[in-house]
C-alpha cells in the first residue's frame, strides 16, 4: 500500500505548522500512521544544512546557492524519510516542500524556474504531493504576525521580497488547481482548522465520518 504524501505551504507566519501539528495529532486520534516532518531539514544532515542555510552571516549567499542547498537537503530527506514512509503506506506531512522553492527562490531570488525544474528532476525525480493546503496570507499580515520573534536570514527580508514570494505561490496554485487547496490564513484559527479538514476529508474519509458523528 502506498502512502499519501501531504505538503503545507505558505509564508512564515501563515499559521502552517500549527494546523499540521493539529492534522498530525487527529491522525494519531484515529489511528492512522504518520510521518511529521519539514524542510529544510528532517535528517541530521538535512538539518545541519538548514542551520547553514537560515544563519544570517550567509546573507549574501545568492539564489543558486540557495536552490543547491535546498535540494541537498531534499534529496537526503526524500531517501531517509519520505520515500520509506510511503512505501510503508503512511501519510507524511510536510512543512514545505518543492513548492516553496518556486516561491523563494524563484520568485524571490529570480533564479529561472527551468533551472529549479532541472534540479528537481535530478534530486527528487519530479516527486510531486498528492495535496498540498496553501495557507493564503497577505505578505502585509505575515510580516506583522513575524514581528518580535528571532529572525533568521530569510525572515530580515524586505516585504517586496515576499510580495513576490507570496505571487510565485499564487502563480504555482493556477497552474496546478487539481493538487492545491486554498485556506484562507487570515480567518480565526478554528476557522482555518475547519477548512484543513474539509481540504483533507476525501484523503481521510474515516475521519471525516467521526468527525460528523460526534458533531
Amino acid at each position: 500500500m502506498t502512502g499519501r504524501f501531504i505538503t503545507f505551504e505558505g509564508l512564515d507566519g501563515s499559521g502552517k505548522s500549527t494546523q499540521l501539528e493539529r492534522v498530525a495529532r487527529r491522525l494519531e486520534r484515529h489511528g492512522v500512521a504518520h510521518v511529521v516532518t519539514r524542510e529544510p531539514g528532517g535528517t541530521p544532515f538535512a538539518d545541519l544544512l538548514r542551520e547553514l542555510f537560515l544563519r544570517r552571516e550567509a546573507a549574501q549567499v545568492d539564489g543558486l546557492v540557495e536552490l543547491m542547498l535546498v535540494f541537498a537537503s531534499r534529496r537526503q530527506h526524500l531517501i531517509e524519510v519520505i520515500e520509506p514512509a510511503l512505501a510503508a503506506g503512511a501519510v507524511v506531512l510536510c512543512d514545505r516542500f518543492t513548492d516553496s522553492t518556486y516561491a523563494y527562490q524563484g520568485g524571490g531570488r529570480g533564479v529561472q524556474p527551468e533551472l529549479i525544474a532541472e534540479a528537481d528532476r535530478l534530486a527528487t525525480g519530479g516527486r510531486m504531493p498528492d495535496r498540498t493546503l496553501f495557507f493564503d496570507l497577505p505578505p502585509e499580515e505575515a510580516q506583522r504576525r513575524r514581528r518580535g520573534r528571532a529572525a533568521d536570514r530569510i525572515d530580515r527580508e524586505s516585504l517586496t521580497f515576499y510580495r513576490r514570494v507570496h505571487a510565485a505561490y499564487r502563480e504555482r496554485i493556477a497552474g496546478e488547481p487539481d493538487r492545491f487547496r486554498l485556506i484562507d490564513a487570515a480567518a480565526p484559527i478554528e476557522t482555518v482548522a475547519k477548512a484543513v479538514e474539509d481540504a483533507l476529508g476525501d484523503l481521510f474519509p474515516q475521519v471525516q465520518r467521526d468527525q460528523v458523528r460526534r458533531a
